[in-house]
């Protein structure tokens, strides 16, 4: 699934890492990384910002999901799980992309867009 992703947004000869995780794990991301102090359902943490590796790569970066979040939001909306962690996983695709919805409203509709069309 994650490759026809990757290749729809036209990075089909893109890597990139995937993390499933709980809550307590996420939480303490979040806080090492980002100063924020409570969980969530996915980070981004890509890999073109940064000083340059040494080796030439195709990776993006990676991906972390938190699968107590995912159920929990998977509960609240119907939604089944498997959809909900593929909608995760292609969020936190788009975030290594550098789509950003928390910098603006247009930002954050042109993400949930690419979201909904990938």
């Amino acid at each position: 699934m994650m490759t026809r992703v990757l290749e729809d947004l036209a990075f089909d000869d893109a890597e990139l890492s995937i993390l499933f995780t709980d809550d307590k794990h996420i939480f303490q991301l979040n806080s090492q990384y980002l100063g924020r102090n409570s969980p969530t359902n996915v980070l981004a943490f890509p890999m073109k910002y940064g000083p340059p590796p040494d080796i030439e790569s195709s990776m993006l970066g990676d991906v972390v999901v938190s699968v107590d979040t995912a159920i929990r939001e998977s509960d609240e909306t119907g939604e089944p799980l498997n959809e909900t962690i593929c909608r995760l996983l292609i969020h936190g695709i788009l975030h290594l992309l550098n789509y950003d919805h928390e910098g603006s409203p247009g930002e954050a509709k042109r993400m949930e867009k690419e979201e909904t069309t990938v």
